[in-house]
């Protein structure tokens, strides 16, 4: 069985729904589970992340999947402070190897959202994982990846409910990601 964890932070439920997408994607491989891990305001105390056992979780997983909104051009300080706390992991190689993607939602259509998929990916490369990128043409009929996002999945939401957005053309576009990296986890594992 091949353990894939998605950590993410949600500021207002928009990013849970996009990770809940994400994992049904993955779930839809053989041979998967997920953890879905939202990162809790109460876990930093003075400005730094303090929860042991979500850093073990992590350490044990096949492969990790970050999520953040993207607040003023980046991902929340919530996910940072989780970011910083992973140094012990990234001591111990404990990460290495494993493959990572990353996932965003904003207000806007780009919404600087990018930027934040590139932090993902700087994190991810920091603790020697392999990126897993979205693998999808852009404005498909069915709607996945209708906001041309190649580093990872994409969604927009402003002020709707969560109910209303992401919309499923958004949902959809995690699903197809977290079914690929679940794919190349199942993979990996295998040959191991």
């Amino acid at each position: 069985m091949s353990n894939i964890s998605i950590i993410y932070f949600s500021g207002a439920g928009h990013t849970a729904k996009l990770a809940e997408a994400i994992s049904k994607g993955a779930i839809s491989v053989a041979g998967v589970k997920t953890n879905l891990i939202p990162i809790d305001g109460n876990d930093i105390i003075n400005g730094r992340y303090e929860n042991n056992a979500i850093i073990s979780a992590l350490d044990a997983s096949d492969a990790i999947i970050f999520g953040s909104p993207t607040y003023m051009g980046g991902p929340a300080a919530q996910f940072k402070a989780f970011a910083d706390a992973t140094v012990d992991s990234w001591f111990g190689q404990k990460w290495r190897d494993k493959p990572a993607a990353g996932f965003t939602v904003s207000g806007t259509p780009s919404g600087d959202k990018f930027s934040t998929l590139q932090y993902f990916h700087t994190l991810a490369m920091e603790h020697g994982m392999i990126w897993v990128g979205l693998g999808e043409m852009p404005m498909q009929p069915n709607g996945v990846n209708r906001l041309g996002s190649w580093g990872g999945a994409m969604g927009q939401a402003h002020q709707e409910p969560t109910d209303i957005a992401p919309n499923e053309d958004d949902k959809l576009t995690g699903e197809v990601l977290g079914k690929r990296v679940a794919e190349f986890a199942v993979k990996m594992k295998a040959s191991s």
